[in-house]
């Protein structure tokens, strides 16, 4: 088992979903995703995620309901799916590997659109409305700006198949103490 919380952050469109189920997958992790609560939770309220993202931004209490569940899942052995969760274990003195997936814009727009079924343009703006909202709100909530943070990992799988990109975050924790698997 891993020795340490994995935390993968990333920006929308980054690929990091992909690439951490397929760790998760890989090294017999329990994979939990802010995303799909979230989305989850905008279904549950009537609407869309960029709605429920401007929704959020005068309902704190949506922010901290979502990272609250999160961290009740942060142990060795979970690999949680989150821009802020790396901040949010080490602010709670938990130890934790944090790895950021990247990508450069035009790509990332790229493959949300295409994900989504919009134009790219339409995505790009969207990823940029969503990174803001987000950021505000890290920011506002928790002090945290998930561009300042300093991950133990940074890969940019701008020109990598998910494959790749999944199997340098493998080898990565695989290399560290405690790395071990089953």
């Amino acid at each position: 088992m891993i020795g340490r919380v994995v935390a993968l952050g990333g920006p929308p469109g980054s690929g990091k979903s992909t690439a951490g189920r397929r760790v998760a997958e890989a090294l017999g992790l329990e994979y939990c995703s802010a995303g799909e609560v979230f989305r989850a939770e905008a279904r549950a309220h009537g609407m869309d995620l960029e709605a429920f993202g401007h929704f959020a931004e005068s309902h704190p209490e949506v922010d901290r309901k979502l990272d609250e569940t999160m961290q009740a899942l942060a142990r060795p052995g979970v690999l949680l799916d989150g821009r802020v969760q790396a901040a949010l274990c080490r602010g709670r003195g938990l130890p934790v590997y944090s790895i950021v997936v990247t990508a450069d814009e035009a790509e990332r727009a790229r493959r949300v659109a295409a994900r989504d079924g919009q134009s790219v343009e339409e995505a790009l703006r969207r990823i940029r409305d969503r990174t803001e909202s987000e950021r505000a709100r890290y920011m506002r909530f928790y002090g945290v700006d998930p561009e300042a943070e300093r991950p133990d990992l940074l890969v940019d799988s701008t020109d990598l198949s998910p494959a790749a990109v999944a199997t340098a975050i493998t080898e990565f924790l695989l290399s560290r103490p405690g790395g071990e698997t089953r």
